[in-house]
């Protein structure tokens, strides 16, 4: 009699090549959806497992979730977009039809408050002292237009921090010199800047809240270079409609 072999050890199986071989393969579980039913794989959120199933209905939920919290904040995003598209718009028609720089201060100091929150806001510009506001002299023109002293531009520079615009705080100290016309809060505000340009140096435009995260450090800038952009444009505009009547 012969001697009865041993049985050879169990084969195992590599996970790798069967998920390898499962990839290759995506039409295995046609027809074997009973085999689906009884494969069982670990919650993600409770202890135990549960069918490959149940486990992909939980995944699609969570997927169908995630891409309805992505749609809600891309539609939030496009409404805040529009209503910043609109006041930009009402602010800029706003501006253009100012026929002055006495009009235009004006229409841009009260666009901004009424629009944009913004509880003050400096013009200091490059030219003689007898054609602008000085914080002591209420006959020449009125704030928020300024003539730009050397002590002005050293701490708007400051504030700039070598930028051509730039949001930052702003402490009472440099309120009170920088826009004398307005009150100051009790604490620190907050200011946008950015430099006017128009072929050659113009001055800068300053605005300011009394909220010190109103203009916060990572706030974008592209709004107020726009709004620095149009306003130096303007600017000479009436510089050579004033030069034209002279």
């Amino acid at each position: 009699m012969s001697r009865a072999q041993a049985p050879e050890p169990r084969q195992t199986l590599d996970p790798d090549r069967v998920a390898e071989w499962l990839a290759q393969h995506t039409d295995f579980f046609v027809g074997r959806e009973g085999l689906l039913q009884q494969l069982k794989v670990p919650h993600p959120h409770i202890p135990g497992a549960v069918s490959l199933l149940e486990r992909l209905v939980h995944d699609l939920r969570r997927r169908a979730e995630d891409a309805e919290w992505r749609l809600e904040n891309l539609l939030e995003s496009a409404r805040y977009n529009e209503a910043q598209y609109r006041r930009t718009r009402e602010l800029v028609l706003g501006l253009i039809e100012a026929e002055s720089a006495d009009a235009l201060a004006e229409a841009l100091s009260t666009q901004l408050a009424e629009r944009f929150r913004t509880h003050g806001i400096g013009l200091w510009l490059n030219a003689p002292p007898a054609c602008h506001a000085t914080p002591r002299d209420t006959n020449a023109w009125q704030p928020p237009r300024f003539a730009l002293t050397d002590e002005a531009r050293q701490r708007l520079e400051l504030l700039l921090n070598e930028q051509t615009s730039r949001c930052t705080t702003l402490n009472r100290e440099d309120w009170n010199l920088l826009l004398p016309h307005c009150n100051a809060p009790q604490g620190s505000g907050s200011c946008a800047i950015t430099r006017l340009t128009q072929g050659e140096p113009m001055g800068f435009l300053l605005l300011a809240s009394h909220d010190s995260e109103h203009f916060r450090a990572t706030l974008d800038t592209l709004f107020t270079e726009y709004l620095g952009e149009v306003v130096s444009r303007l600017l000479r505009r009436t510089e050579v409609a004033s030069a034209s009547r002279a």
